[in-house]
């Protein structure tokens, strides 16, 4: 059986999508531990992606499934297991 994260990538959300509207939807697909739209630290406006922690690895797939290529508020959603954080390099 392949490992699969239940952190999941959502990308091309719509600029006023909520953490709250993250968790709302995603829990369509089963139990949502954290949904967190990502921030500008400069402009304070969302960087127009975001991540969802799943239950598990079965609603993590479900919600791929789910949710992938699928319109929620006017724009079509990128939805795919969350790649681990790289570090960044700062020279």
């Amino acid at each position: 059986m392949i490992k699969v994260s239940t952190k999941l990538y959502v990308g091309n959300l719509d600029y006023g999508v909520t953490d709250a509207q993250l968790t709302e939807l995603f829990s369509q697909s089963g139990t949502v531990v954290s949904a967190t739209v990502i921030i500008d630290r400069q402009s304070g406006r969302s960087k127009g992606f975001g991540f969802v922690e799943m239950g598990n690895e079965e609603e993590a797939k479900k919600a791929i499934e789910m949710f992938n290529d699928k319109e929620f508020m006017g724009r079509k959603l990128t939805v795919n297991e969350a790649r681990p954080r790289q570090p960044r390099n700062f020279h």
